[in-house]
């Protein structure tokens, strides 16, 4: 199967699909050429070449994680695997030292690799006009030394580890992500994060949870001409209005011609679900808990669950169709 076949799908359900029964098809789906064009990747001032391609070990991690494994020594022994080594493009294994360094080099460009990423994604039309932010745990190991205990609102329970604000649109697509000192970041962060993700494609909604009814973050997207959905937190003010959404109010202090009506606001909000899932996808690709030490090396972990999270959680729910645990339109709902 070509790459244009799966560019001519209309259907990104398809898309996962065709890669789900041809693992090939992922790899020829996205261009991991770009890597080499990092110094860091480039050979030693010696003259010393790598022994395995950037591409080639991208394309190995991305497998490993789908797969579930972790660690340096796991993935290289996942790696030993000719049928594995061979669709990655290797001409033989890489060894533990290969793959080390490789997860080495790779923290110091993770952002600009996360970058690309998306780009191919907004090329292949996989990006929707709804964006959804939102915050995750990150749950850390106790010898790390920068991770910190932190407090999860949402279960109302302390964990040690960091934070990750992501937003997502479409099939459950990360298209900006910040890691933070804790789940609860703070609104320099979000704002951060929501113009990283403007850059990339501008959106008409922006949908977060009541964590971002702040007035920069409404007025920010409101000038770029983009509707922001964020239920009104009451708790924030002695004299609270009598609205649902701090949209409202932004609308009718700033325009006489423009109304928003109710139940397409909350039609609209009902979308930041999205968002949720592609925290569990991450999160299923092992963003939930990271086996590295420290804040840089835990970065660097991000790029590759990403992107193999969308792949990974349409394979359960097809497996979940398949065996009858839920009832076809149910599975629909979550897609």
């Amino acid at each position: 199967m070509s790459s244009a076949t799966l560019q001519d799908d209309p259907s990104v359900e398809s898309f996962f699909n065709v890669v789900e029964t041809e693992t090939l098809a992922l790899f020829e789906h996205l261009s991991f050429d770009f890597l080499e064009e990092f110094d860091v990747f480039a050979p030693t001032q010696t003259g010393r070449t790598r022994d395995h391609e950037p591409p080639d070990l991208m394309r190995g991690f991305l497998h490993c994680y789908y797969k579930d494994i972790y660690g340096i020594r796991p993935v290289e022994r996942e790696l030993r695997n000719t049928v594995v080594w061979l669709s990655c493009g290797f001409d033989r294994p890489p060894s533990r030292d290969a793959v080390d360094r490789f997860l080495t080099d790779l923290q110091h460009v993770v952002d600009d690799v996360f970058t690309h990423l998306v780009e191919q994604a907004a090329c292949r039309g996989l990006l929707d006009l709804t964006y959804c932010i939102d915050s995750t745990d990150v749950r850390a190991m106790p010898a790390d030394p920068d991770a910190s205990t932190c407090y999860d609102p949402t279960d109302d329970e302390y964990y040690y580890g960091y934070g990750c604000t992501i937003v997502s649109t479409g099939q459950k697509i990360p298209i900006a992500a910040e890691f933070t000192e804790s789940k609860q970041a703070p609104e320099e962060t979000a704002m951060r994060v929501t113009r990283d993700a403007l850059a990339v494609e501008q959106p008409i909604w922006m949908v977060g949870d009541s964590a971002y009814d702040t007035l920069d973050w409404h007025d920010h997207l409101l000038a770029a001409g983009i509707v922001p959905v964020a239920p009104y937190n009451a708790r924030n003010t002695d004299d609270p209005k009598d609205i649902e959404y701090r949209v409202e109010d932004r609308i009718d202090e700033h325009s006489e011609d423009v109304h928003l009506k109710q139940s397409t606001l909350d039609k609209t909000y009902n979308r930041r679900s999205g968002v949720e899932r592609t925290n569990e996808s991450v999160k299923d690709c092992g963003l939930g808990r990271t086996h590295a030490r420290g804040r840089v090396h835990a970065r660097a972990q991000v790029v590759p669950r990403a992107v193999s999270s969308p792949r990974r959680r349409n394979h359960q729910l097809r497996t979940w169709r398949q065996s009858g645990k839920y009832r076809d339109h149910g599975v629909r709902t979550l897609l």
